[in-house]
């Protein structure tokens, strides 16, 4: 089993190089400066849109081989992410997305509406993160978040006690807690 590291450039970041070294040394250094994304095995998980065996050729020819690659679909239906996993840096699942919130005029994601709790959708809490927030890891098959289990159930909740967010001021209330620029 051949182990390979993924890079990508800082001048273009759509290229990604990969190598046997893990240092990068072996990379163009005119497409550099190089930033190491992960290690890749051979026989596992390989990024969408990426020939293990074209990859593994230019290795072995020229000690590297370059990718200019986006993901191979660059968009999601919004029923697709709804429903999705949300772990913590450390793996441990805080939560599902249950919706996101899009801003009306831009159609920029803001938030996506976290739930946990409950049970059967009775008593779950709702509470907003920012979109940006989240990354999906195809590793744990859900979204990964810097975010802690107690930030999000500090975050300012989306419903309940009869309110109904987002108005102005619950608006402004999130923006605050996860010091966000004013919108």
């Amino acid at each position: 089993m051949k182990t390979f590291y993924e890079f990508r450039s800082e001048a273009d970041p759509d290229l990604h190089g990969f190598t046997d070294e893990v240092s990068g040394s072996k990379l163009p250094s005119e497409n550099g400066p190089w930033t190491f994304i992960r290690q890749l095995a051979s026989e596992g998980e390989w990024p969408s849109g990426i020939s293990k065996a074209v990859t593994a050729a230019g290795v072995l020819e020229n000690g590297f081989s370059l990718s200019n690659y986006r993901a191979a679909k660059p968009i999601i239906a919004s029923d697709r992410v709804e429903g999705t996993a949300v772990y913590d840096p450390s793996g441990s699942r805080i939560g599902t997305i249950r919706r996101l919130m899009i801003e009306k005029v831009s159609g920029k994601v803001l938030y996506a509406d976290i739930t946990f709790g409950g049970f059967l959708g009775l008593g779950e809490h709702h509470h907003a993160i920012p979109w940006e927030k989240l990354s999906y890891d195809k590793g744990l098959g859900g979204y990964r978040t810097d975010i802690t289990a107690e930030q999000v159930r500090g975050a300012p909740a989306f419903y309940g006690d009869e309110m109904v967010w987002p108005d102005r001021e619950r608006e402004n209330k999130a923006r605050d807690y996860w010091r966000l620029p004013p919108s």
